[in-house]
């Protein structure tokens, strides 16, 4: 993984961190649990998902509309799959054809 993700994601997790040990209801709320007589401990997950971003397009591409570009999809019957489509189809053991251009 990029290191600047890495450095990215663990900023991600302290501001997170830091929002809830910052938040006054949070610890009015765990400070009416332990008057009432109880321990608290507290464990929250978060699921983050990164997916990176495609390269640009050639510029006679992106010229193109969105209504031609349906078009050309439904006459050819090909669609396009991100790299998260790949892994999640890969994860559920289906393979896909690459599409030889």
């Amino acid at each position: 993984m990029d290191e600047r993700l890495k450095e990215l994601m663990q900023e991600l997790g302290n501001a997170i961190n830091d929002s809830l040990s910052d938040s006054d209801r949070i610890a009015g709320a765990i400070g009416e649990i332990k008057r009432a007589g109880y321990d608290v401990f507290l464990v929250l997950e978060a699921t983050i998902g990164f997916n990176k971003r495609e390269g640009e397009e050639d510029e006679s591409e992106t010229e193109t509309t969105e209504q031609e570009q349906s078009v050309r999809s439904e006459s050819t019957g090909k669609i396009r799959l991100t790299s998260q489509d790949h892994k999640f189809l890969r994860a559920l053991k289906i393979s896909v054809e690459e599409d030889q251009r």
